[in-house]
C-alpha cells in the first residue's frame, strides 16, 4: 500500500468514523438497535449532491443534509415511541421508506458532482476532517456531561428508573435518534463531496461498517467513559479502513473490492476473538 492509498484510507476512515459515532449513540448509549443509518447515510449524501449540482452552497447543502438526517431519526423514534413498534423494526421501516425518499430527492440513481465546489475541495482534506472530529467530539462530551445528556444516558441504562425520576424517556430517545442520524447524514454528505458522486445504494452495509469500527476501537482502547468510547469509534474506523485497504491491495490474497463484506466479517471475528482471549488471560 503506497502513501496515496494510506491517505485515502485515513480520509475514508475519518468520514466513516462519524457513522460509528452515530451508531455508538444508539447502540451503546441508549441501547436502541437502530438500522435507519443505511438510509440516513444515503439521505445525507443524496441531499447534499442534489443541492450542490443545483448551484447551492456546499455548506448550505451539508446543513440541509444534516437536518434531513435528524428528521429520519425522529421518524424512527416516533414509530417506536408512539406506536410501540419494536426498535429494530422501526429502523427497518424508516430505512425502507427512505429508499423511495432518496430516489425522489436525487431524481435518478446516481449523481456526479465532479468539478463542482465542495466543502472538501479546498485541499487539506484530512486536516479539515480531523478538525471537524475534534469539534464534534468536544461538543458531544459537553452534551453527555450535561443534565440533558445524563438524562439520555440514564434512559439507556434503565428506562423505568429514569421515568421514576421524572425523565421523559420517550423524548430523550427521540432526541438521541435525531442526533445519531444527523451525524450519520453528515458523514454521507462528506462522503459524497469527498468521492465526487452520490449513489442510491451507497448506504448499503453502513450499519455493519459502523459496528465493526466500534468493536475494533473498543478492543484496542479500554473504554471506561462515553467520551473514550467516542474516541474509540474514530480509532476503530481508521484502523478498519487501513486494514481493508491492506487486504485489498495485497496481491497474495487475491481479494477484490466486492469481497469487502468478507473482509469485514473476518476482521470483526478476529478482533472479538483476540479480545475474548485477552480477557481470559486476565481472569
Amino acid at each position: 500500500m503506497n502513501s496515496l492509498q494510506l491517505f485515502s484510507s485515513v480520509e475514508l476512515g475519518l468520514i466513516y468514523a462519524l457513522v460509528a459515532i452515530g451508531v455508538y449513540i444508539t447502540f451503546r448509549i441508549i441501547d436502541f438497535p437502530d438500522l435507519t443509518v443505511d438510509g440516513s447515510f444515503t439521505l445525507g449524501g443524496g441531499t447534499a449532491a442534489s443541492l450542490v449540482v443545483s448551484g447551492y452552497s456546499p455548506y448550505f447543502a451539508t446543513l440541509v443534509a444534516v437536518t434531513c438526517g435528524a428528521c429520519a431519526g425522529v421518524a424512527t423514534g416516533y414509530l417506536n415511541v408512539r406506536w410501540r413498534i419494536l426498535a429494530i423494526l422501526a429502523g427497518i421501516l424508516t430505512m425502507t421508506g427512505l429508499y423511495s425518499v432518496n430516489l425522489r430527492i436525487m431524481q435518478k440513481p446516481n449523481i456526479s458532482i465532479i468539478g463542482t465546489s465542495t466543502v472538501l475541495s479546498q485541499g487539506y482534506t484530512i486536516m479539515l476532517l480531523l478538525l471537524l472530529h475534534v469539534v464534534i467530539l468536544l461538543l458531544l462530551k459537553r452534551l453527555f456531561d450535561s443534565h440533558f445528556g445524563l438524562a439520555i444516558r440514564g434512559v439507556g441504562i434503565n428506562q423505568k428508573i429514569s421515568r421514576a425520576y421524572g425523565i421523559n424517556a420517550d423524548a430523550m430517545k427521540i432526541a438521541a435518534l435525531a442526533l445519531s442520524n444527523a451525524i450519520v447524514a453528515l458523514a454521507g454528505a462528506l462522503f459524497v463531496q469527498s468521492q465526487g458522486f452520490a449513489d442510491i445504494v451507497m448506504g448499503s452495509g453502513t450499519i455493519i461498517i459502523g459496528l465493526a469500527s466500534i468493536i475494533i476501537g473498543e478492543s484496542i482502547l479500554q473504554v471506561k467513559s462515553v467520551f473514550l468510547g467516542l474516541i474509540a469509534c474514530t480509532v476503530g474506523s481508521i484502523l478498519y479502513r487501513i486494514a481493508t485497504s491492506l487486504a485489498l491491495n495485497t496481491h497474495v490474497t487475491g481479494l477484490q473490492p466486492s469481497d469487502i463484506n468478507i473482509i469485514t466479517v473476518v476482521l470483526v471475528a478476529m478482533t472479538m476473538a483476540l479480545s475474548q482471549a485477552k480477557d481470559g488471560t486476565k481472569t
